[in-house]
């Protein structure tokens, strides 16, 4: 059964199948039936997931002659993926349907990007890792557009796809280099290939300057971070939402699969790449942070600077190293999902509430929900015992692990740096007179799925142990 690749993939074939159904349903649908559309997508990532764990990888499994692949880590990834994007869902349903944008276009090119994901969490070969890129690149391009009637929203996805298609053109050049010295393109046999031929090959050290632009670029790592702030603050908020969360689990499989699966023989060489980037990421983000009155703006740059936590687990090249990049990436997008929660559940018809002092006084008009953003905002700048203080724990840890003690003492000034303009929003929350008396206007799913996020943080922080458990359990 294994031979055929059917248990291996069956999440993807119902998803695919799925997608196929609602784009059908959905053409047949009239504009108050759209919650069929809404209702069904859940439905899809509920079968996915159902199927995941029904077909679990106990072991690592290569099917369709090792083009596709299920691991442990692969099924962890997938699930933590399904609950992401049911929630980018739920969060955006009634914002959607107040700007009359409630369309099934949304959730159908949410579950194509998700598919993308899923694929390239399952790549055993260079040419799926990059049809999985593609497929949620494109489905990324189209979700920023999605707003006809915004011409920056246009401008956004217009800008996102040159750099997109340049970034992915950068990362093809260096699988084809790759190709080309190695004669292979499956990852197992890659790593053998590298040993070979010398991590040294100049022509190996060329691709991997390409492969390593195309990797920072799906990061949004400096300095190749210039889409970000443009498109979280250009693209309408759920899709900011969206692309702020499920795809940094596929920038993280990305680097996984390819730079410490395939290529992990050059590691002195792309270490000092990531090193370089890492260290811009965390400095550029964290200080021009600090000068933006839009939030979405503020976390677009708190985002570029998390890359760069992210970027050190992986740099460290070790087993430990990896996992406390997996659990950062996970940790990272728990938060962000809810950072950009509070924006859609605060929001209102003809009201974003994604400038700085739209929070104002939110203790006084709304107590619960200006705790659950202090809770978020405490845990991005990693203060205990939110998860977030773990989080950046794991990864300075494993940086000095490899003795790199002056990076490890970068990356801790950074998050002093870091703490500023997140301490700012509780300031303005807690201390500011607010500017209108209007409360939350937000429906109920919107409300409980913001609590159980806000909550989730604080409880991942005080046990620490369930996500780094799961990290090291498949990441061996």
């Amino acid at each position: 059964m294994n031979h055929f690749g059917m248990p291996a993939t069956a999440a993807e074939l119902f998803l695919l199948g799925a997608i196929c159904v609602i784009l059908l349903v959905d053409v047949f649908l009239s504009d108050r039936n759209r919650w069929v559309s809404y209702a069904l997508s859940l439905l899809a990532i509920a079968g996915a997931a159902f199927m995941t764990i029904s077909h679990p990888a106990t072991q690592r499994l290569s099917v369709f002659d090792g083009m596709f692949i299920g691991d442990p880590m692969g099924d962890v990834l997938k699930l933590f993926t399904y609950g992401t994007v049911a929630a980018s869902f739920l969060y955006s349903r009634d914002y959607l349907a107040r700007r009359g944008l409630f369309k099934g276009e949304y959730f159908i090119l949410g579950l194509v990007a998700l598919l993308g994901i899923m694929v390239l969490i399952a790549a055993g070969n260079l040419l799926t890792v990059y049809l999985g890129l593609e497929l949620l690149s494109l489905a990324l391009y189209a979700l920023v557009a999605f707003d006809r009637d915004s011409g920056i929203a246009a401008e956004s996805a217009m800008k996102y796809f040159v750099l997109g298609a340049i970034s992915s053109g950068a990362l093809l050049y260096g699988f084809s280099i790759v190709y080309g010295v190695t004669g292979t393109l499956q990852l197992d046999e890659l790593a053998v290939a590298v040993r070979e031929v010398g991590p040294n090959n100049m022509g190996l050290v060329f691709a991997l300057a390409f492969i390593i632009v195309g990797i920072a670029f799906k990061f949004g790592a400096v300095p190749f971070h210039m889409w970000i702030p443009d498109i979280y603050h250009g693209a309408p908020t759920p899709v900011t939402l969206f692309i702020g969360a499920a795809p940094k689990v596929a920038s993280f499989i990305l680097a996984i699969r390819v730079l410490a699966e395939g290529m992990d023989a050059m590691l002195p060489t792309w270490q000092g790449m990531l090193i370089a980037l890492s260290v811009l990421s965390m400095v550029l983000g964290n200080v021009v942070a600090i000068a933006q009155t839009n939030l979405k703006r503020m976390l677009a740059y708190s985002t570029i600077s998390h890359v760069g936590f992210i970027l050190l687990g992986v740099l460290a090249g070790t087993t430990d190293g990896y996992r406390a990049a997996m659990y950062y990436t996970m940790v990272y997008v728990i938060m962000s999902v809810g950072s950009f929660g509070v924006i859609l559940a605060l929001s209102r018809e003809g009201f974003e509430a994604d400038q700085l002092d739209d929070y104002k006084g939110l203790a006084r008009k709304s107590p619960w929900f200006a705790a659950v953003m202090l809770m978020l905002m405490f845990s991005l700048a990693g203060v205990p015992p939110f998860v977030g203080f773990w989080a950046k724990l794991a990864v300075i840890g494993a940086v000095l692990n490899v003795d790199l003690w002056w990076l490890a003492a970068v990356a801790v000034v950074l998050s002093v740096v870091g703490a500023f303009y997140y301490l700012r929003v509780v300031k303005l929350m807690y201390f500011d007179e607010p500017a209108d008396t209007v409360g939350v206007q937000a429906g109920g799913t919107v409300r409980t799925v913001l609590s159980l996020n806000g909550l989730a943080v604080l409880a991942l922080g005080i046990f620490p142990s369930v996500l780094i458990d799961v990290c090291a359990r498949v990441l061996p």
